[in-house]
């Protein structure tokens, strides 16, 4: 599952493999295409691939096999220093003993660029960042969120007309790091920057990426805009590794058209999106969304389907109410409710029923 038409793409993955003992393959087959100024998001469990593509991209590993290509232009061959990517890691990877100016004017030396050049652009890239007060400061004296800071200045400073990001926002706090998507997605928009972002959290892959390639077993398992991966998973690996998900388990007893009759395992029958099912007879995974589950009769729609339900948590939360329930046998069926004052608050040993549309419900590979 990639976005093979490579030919108008700024980068471009060609049937890309990586493996490091010349047998087992961390990297599959992948093919992948950017368009120039898209903010995409490599998204993935540890160990999913995610970062040694970053790594190949960046001349950091080398493709086993394929081709990666820069604007038409193969770059396997071409050293990290000369590609003229922008990079940010987690670590910010600054020089201690130079000062932030000085830390943003090294990669515009090392390009020989003039000194008077020099100065204007590492003024314009501190202030980018809002951090034009700082040229004197070293490392050492910033937080941890001026550093990142820094490390994105740096990264932008000689203007590259692609940066690749490795989990940079991993070390900072929640409140910070919401901040900083916010400031780096508005950036790299405002720049029209091609932006390569890593990273193993959802909210983050979510918020700030035009599409977001989630990464598994070497392989993309599904690559689309961040609402559509959410609301119409192609496979239960996506399902379950993006945001919350509910997952019932049955055989697959009729399909009509895009719809399907699910027997579930406590031998109930629901109707479901036949989105990946191997065929009638077949085992399926059923994925709902907490939030598109109703338990309040007057505000069902019409054709929802029905489940009995035995409240087994019921967690206040402000803005929602998060309950857990019994269903189907299973104990970790979850649904969230937003706090309106028509809502009718559980408690604990209530049974109830639950309701969903069948759109909202797809059945999946088992």
């Amino acid at each position: 599952m990639a976005d093979g038409n490579t030919s108008d793409a700024f980068v471009a993955f060609e049937r890309v493999q990586k493996s490091y003992d010349g047998e087992t393959l961390v990297v599959k087959d992948l093919n992948l295409a950017l368009p120039k100024g898209e903010f995409l998001t490599m998204l993935g469990p540890s160990g999913s691939g995610k970062t040694t593509c970053l790594m190949m991209l960046a001349g950091f590993e080398t493709a086993t096999h394929g081709e990666i290509l820069l604007d038409g232009k193969p770059i396997n061959n071409i050293p990290p220093h000369k590609r003229g990517i922008g990079m940010v890691f987690q670590n910010y990877a600054l020089f201690p003993h130079m000062t932030v100016a000085e830390n943003l004017a090294f990669p515009l030396e090392v390009r020989k660029i003039g000194k008077s050049d020099r100065e204007a652009k590492v003024k314009r890239a501190l202030d980018m960042v809002q951090m034009g007060d700082f040229g004197g400061r070293r490392p050492a004296q910033l937080s941890g969120g001026q550093q990142q800071r820094i490390a994105l200045a740096r990264a932008l400073v000689f203007e590259p007309e692609l940066v690749l990001m490795d989990e940079p926002l991993g070390a900072l706090d929640k409140q910070l790091r919401e901040h900083m998507q916010f400031e780096i997605t508005n950036l790299a928009h405002s720049l029209g920057i091609t932006t390569v972002y890593v990273t193993h959290d959802q909210t983050e892959a979510l918020t700030m990426s035009d599409r977001v390639a989630v990464f598994d077993d070497g392989r993309i398992q599904q690559l689309a805009p961040p609402d559509q991966l959410y609301e119409s998973p192609q496979n239960s690996f996506v399902a379950q590794f993006i945001g919350e998900n509910n997952t019932l388990s049955g055989i697959v007893t009729a399909v009509d058209g895009e719809l399907c009759n699910v027997t579930l395992d406590d031998g109930e029958t629901i109707v479901a999106k036949a989105v990946n099912i191997a065929g009638v007879g077949e085992r399926t995974q059923v994925s709902i969304r907490p939030e598109r589950v109703e338990y309040n009769k007057e505000r069902m729609a019409e054709g929802v389907h029905t489940l009995h339900a035995e409240v087994l948590e019921f967690i206040y939360m402000g803005d929602i109410f998060r309950t857990r329930l019994r269903v189907a046998g299973k104990e970790d069926f979850i649904i969230k409710t937003r706090n309106a004052p028509d809502q009718v608050r559980l408690r604990r040993g209530d049974k109830i029923e639950i309701g969903w549309l069948p759109t909202d419900c797809h059945a999946l590979d088992a």
